[in-house]
């Protein structure tokens, strides 16, 4: 009980499996009438963690009613202005009286849990009023202002502070002011928290199930909104600190006209290199990224040790540069031979110049100088390997064998100078900035380096500068149309940027329609680190047509690489058939004993598995592997009806028919295909099935009006009416959380239906915000849900995006929509998401120097960790230096020596002397165990501890088969149609460019975080 009451998801499990084991009556009950009552038990435990959590809260409020504001209210203490005491204090009085109804409510809902057991209308009903958005966002934009009074009134009367230290002494947990005034800001977090724990321990049959969800939308919006109040909140007082500290007076206008928005602004650690490549000092810097601005400032923080206790102390920035937001330039080590070349020039220019002022931007760099030099060796030990296999004596450690491990030690050398290259870029932001012309004129440019406290650090300020200056782009100021709040509020890219604009299928018939498209990832170790923080997401697109007018055509699928700046044209697979839908079949999370078999079979991967639905009637399964496609197999339908749409689940494989069917196929036991023999049909109507969404092992068909439910392994079928209009047919169905939203072949509205009891729940019209840009009747022509954003595309070509909730609750619509600027000339025919995770080496911060290190020690102390493995190894040796009293300076160092490594075991049996540079002691020949410790007079060294040379550590796998890792996600959007516009809001529509040609254009999304 006490773990579950500490509110977190592990507490919760022990205390189901605690229960399980010391009630012996649920024991005995079924494993569905166990879970029921634990789930009963568990919601009550939560619902007391609410109560008590509710109750805490409310006496921190009271606290700084009660011990604060009052006392400094009252005329025998006026230590401040009340005037200033009630702008620090700015609305608490009406947050406190919000939470009190609250907990009024609450109470009453809990003396009546046992008839009722509903929590989620009590949230929905407190906290979905405009009364408490309000006071909560004028508290958090007025918490900024309220810290920066109370640090001026500790500096100028001393009174106050120490009416402030005597306040946090007397006081039973000794919080702070600061720590009491943060709770507010940290409320609904902890709201969500609970109730996401609710809602997974409350049955779908439950009468709270549906509240719960509906509760979760609310609170997740608010929080949202609030999370972005904050966000302006603190953005204007970093610029307004930025401008005060502004020497010119110019850039102190831009700041303060309002016209520069605040992207990223983080502490770096500013390095600057000698000549030969050392450090000659480092110092932290704050770097602002405006949206036209890049800005490096000193930092001084100022105030007493005391105050800064109390209450964060704001820092004072002394402007160093600031440089033009397109002139900057992200320098990674080796994009190409004759870049670096022009950047060691430009350095050692800079540094020859500025030797006068001591200061030194950046040395040589000598790591790809290094891996020159090993590739050289590479080649001269493949030719002695050549010499030494025409040798006609026979020695032990001079032979193939032993050339042979040369080579591979080498090879394992050259990869690591390739990782630690990639590592010396994972935590090193260099840019390249506009600097003094030369002598002759010729614009100059200086090379800043900075240090991130972490690899995804600098992923983030990388990726953030690429997509402030897409938003710079001809195309994307303004790229859409919001509300005039929303355009105040919002940051250039946190639109969706218009990336490109990608022609498919130029050489057809212009009488060909996009049809489908799908994204395969797949991960490319060709991709640098900067390269893979900009690029689209990794993987290929395929993209689908289908004739306008009837058959003669080539049908084909083009597929497009991602794995690239800008995506290209790689392959082109033919069919016998137009191609009418596609569905990528994701990998299940493998077993322990899958994963098991897997390495044995290693080789045998099919890679991924495609589908590829024909108007014949026929579904072809293709394996995709890079570039190379494969068909695995062929489904065959019995009445060869056409196979509109298909959509998988881990049993299954649904395929929706023109004839008003589902098909149904069976997975193979133990394998990734489907049993083409175990094909059944479902009839849900004569209408053709035009859309299918799966729902673990069932799934959603639509035919006509109506929608069918069917479960996969029994077949059986409930439906509902999805419209009213019969005439009205489901064109696309799209799944969040828990709700579906429908878009239908007539009328311009959405709806939305409750994924568990089928009950409509919103309507939106999407022809209000595209009428005043284009009259005309308006349909739906596509759906799609992607980083909290719900797509809708129109038969105008037009894109309209809303906001939902991405948690666990109702995707209702809860903000103003957007309407794209930039448009198609024809309806869009397709929307598709691609995402793809980093991959997980860049997020490593650990070098390979420093795991070689700590190989080293681990063999000093403990001696070898492996004596078993047949692997050759290698590793760094320090030479050794002579005994002095006085240490050597660094540059009278000898250079390290590679000591090239193989197992002295494969060449011990050899017949033939050693060569050794130890004195010759006669014929006898020490046996193999003796071998292994005289390598001290060996011209070579054993090394057999694979720590020292295995980069790979066993994959963590949590208890869904997930990988247990933060992982950073890259996201895109493609919409298809026909040609490209811009829509301007004054002028009448811009004339379409290519109008006949199908185009896809790209939407850009910042990366994303999660686990």
């Amino acid at each position: 009980m006490k773990a579950a009451r500490s509110g977190t998801r592990g507490s919760l499990e022990k205390t189901k499996l605690a229960m399980i084991r010391k009630v012996s009556f649920l024991q005995k009950k079924d494993s569905t009438g166990a879970e029921s009552v634990i789930s009963l038990v568990v919601r009550r435990l939560i619902l007391s963690s609410i109560v008590q959590s509710e109750s805490s809260y409310l006496n921190s409020l009271k606290r700084i009613l009660q011990e604060y504001q009052k006392p400094l209210l009252e005329p025998q203490n006026w230590i401040l202005n009340p005037k200033k005491v009630r702008h620090i204090f700015y609305r608490l009085q009406e947050i406190h009286q919000c939470h009190s109804m609250f907990q009024i409510a609450l109470a009453s809902r809990v003396a009546e849990w046992d008839h009722s057991e509903t929590i989620g209308d009590l949230f929905v009903a407190s906290f979905s009023k405009s009364m408490v958005l309000e006071v909560y966002s004028d508290y958090i934009n007025n918490f900024t202002n309220a810290m920066t009074l109370i640090k001026k009134a500790c500096m100028s009367k001393p009174a106050f502070l120490d009416f402030l230290k005597k306040k946090q002494a007397s006081s039973p947990d000794r919080i702070t002011l600061y720590g009491l005034m943060v709770k507010p800001i940290q409320r609904f977090p902890q709201f969500i928290l609970l109730l996401q724990d609710m809602l997974k321990n409350t049955p779908k049959i439950h009468n709270d199930r549906l509240p719960l969800q509906l509760a979760l939308t609310e609170l997740e919006t608010l929080a949202e909104k609030l999370n972005e109040q904050k966000r302006l909140a603190d953005q204007e007082a970093e610029i307004q600190q930025l401008a005060h500290s502004v020497g010119d007076r110019n850039l102190s206008k831009l700041l303060n006209s309002g016209q520069r928005q605040l992207i990223q602004c983080e502490l770096l650690t500013e390095i600057v290199y000698g000549d030969e490549g050392q450090v000659l000092k480092s110092k932290e810097r704050k770097v602002f990224l405006l949206n036209d601005t890049l800005i490096c400032a000193n930092v001084n923080l100022k105030g007493p040790p005391d105050i800064s206790s109390l209450v964060p102390v704001g820092p004072q920035y002394t402007v160093k540069w600031c440089a033009p937001l397109l002139q900057t330039q992200v320098v990674e080590v080796g994009q190409d031979s004759q870049q670096r070349r022009d950047s060691v020039i430009t350095a050692r220019r800079h540094s020859s110049t500025s030797s006068t002022t001591g200061k030194v931007f950046l040395g040589s760099s000598r790591l790809y100088q290094e891996l020159e030099e090993l590739q050289h060796d590479m080649a001269v030990v493949q030719e002695v390997s050549l010499l030494v296999g025409t040798l006609h004596g026979t020695y032990q450690n001079l032979n193939t064998t032993v050339s042979q491990d040369w080579c591979l030690a080498l090879q394992r050398l050259i990869r690591l100078k390739v990782e630690e290259i990639q590592n010396a870029n994972k935590c090193h932001l260099r840019l390249s900035i506009p600097g003094k012309p030369d002598k002759s004129g010729r614009p100059g440019s200086i090379v800043v380096v900075f240090k991130t406290p972490s690899p995804l650090s600098k992923i983030s300020w990388v990726n953030r500068l690429h997509l402030a200056k897409i938003a710079h782009r001809q195309e994307n100021p303004p790229g859409w149309e919001c509300a005039e709040e929303d355009v105040k509020t919002k940051a250039h890219f946190s639109y969706p940027l218009l990336t490109c604009k990608l022609p498919v299928f130029s050489s057809m018939t212009h009488s060909l329609k996009l049809e489908a498209a799908l994204h395969s990832p797949s991960q490319s170790s060709l991709l640098g680190f900067c390269i893979a923080s900009t690029s689209l997401p990794q993987g290929y697109l395929w993209v689908t047509q289908v004739a306008g007018g009837g058959s003669g055509f080539n049908h084909q699928v083009e597929i497009f690489s991602l794995n690239r700046a800008t995506p290209r044209l790689v392959k082109t697979v033919p069919l016998r058939a137009p191609v009418l839908c596609l569905e990528y079949v994701k990998e299940p999370c493998p077993s322990t004993e899958e994963r098991e078999a897997e390495k044995a079979q290693s080789a045998a991967q099919r890679g991924n598995i495609i589908c590829v639905g024909l108007q014949d009637g026929s579904i072809c399964v293709y394996s995709s592997v890079d570039t190379a496609v494969h068909c695995l197999s062929t489904l065959v339908n019995p009445d060869g009806c056409p196979v509109l749409c298909i959509k998988h689940s881990p049993s299954f494989l649904f395929a929706g028919l023109a004839d008003g069917k589902v098909a149904v196929y069976h997975r193979r036991a133990g394998g990734e295909l489907w049993d083409v023999d175990s094909c059944r049909l479902v009839s849900v109507g004569s209408e053709p099935v035009c859309s299918l969404l799966t729902f673990e092992d069932a799934v959603w068909a639509s035919c006509a009006s109506r929608v069918n439910v069917i479960q996969g392994s029994s077949l059986h079928t409930r439906s509902f009416t999805a419209h009213s209009d019969a005439g009205c047919s489901v064109s696309h169905m799209i799944r969040s959380g828990g709700g579906v939203w429908m878009a239908f072949t007539q009328g311009s509205s959405i709806h939305l239906f409750h994924t568990e009891t089928l009950e409509p729940l919103q309507e939106v019209n999407i022809s209000t915000h595209t009428a005043h840009l284009t009259p005309g009747q308006v349909c739906v022509s596509s759906l799609l849900i992607c980083q909290g954003l719900l797509w809708v595309g129109t038969s105008q070509g037009i894109i309209v995006t809303f906001p939902v909730p991405t948690l666990e609750g109702i995707p209702k619509i809860t903000g103003k929509g957007m309407t794209s600027l930039n448009a198609h000339c024809g309806p869009v025919d397709l929307l598709v998401s691609t995402s793809s995770a980093l991959a997980s080496d860049l997020l490593k911060r650990d070098s390979i120097l420093n795991s070689s290190e700590e190989g080293a020690n681990r063999e000093a102390e403990g001696g070898k960790g492996d004596e078993g493995g047949g692997e050759e190894g290698h590793r760094w040796e320090q030479s050794s230096l002579p005994q002095d009293s006085a240490a050597p300076p660094p540059r009278e160092e000898k250079p390290k020596r590679l000591l090239l490594q193989y197992r002295l075991h494969s060449t011990c049996q050899l017949p033939g002397k050693l060569l050794s540079v130890q004195p010759a002691q006669g014929t006898h020949r020490p046996p193999p165990e003796s071998l292994v410790h005289s390598q001290g007079f060996s011209i070579y060294e054993v090394c057999e501890d694979p720590d020292v040379w295995l980069r790979g550590r066993p994959v963590e796998w949590g208890k869904e088969g997930q990988v247990r890792c933060n992982k950073v996600t890259s996201t895109a959007v493609f919409s298809g149609g026909r040609g490209h516009r811009w829509i301007g809001q004054t002028s009448s529509p811009g004339p379409c460019s290519a109008s006949t040609d199908n185009t896809l254009l790209v939407w850009q999304l910042p990366l994303t975080l999660s686990q």
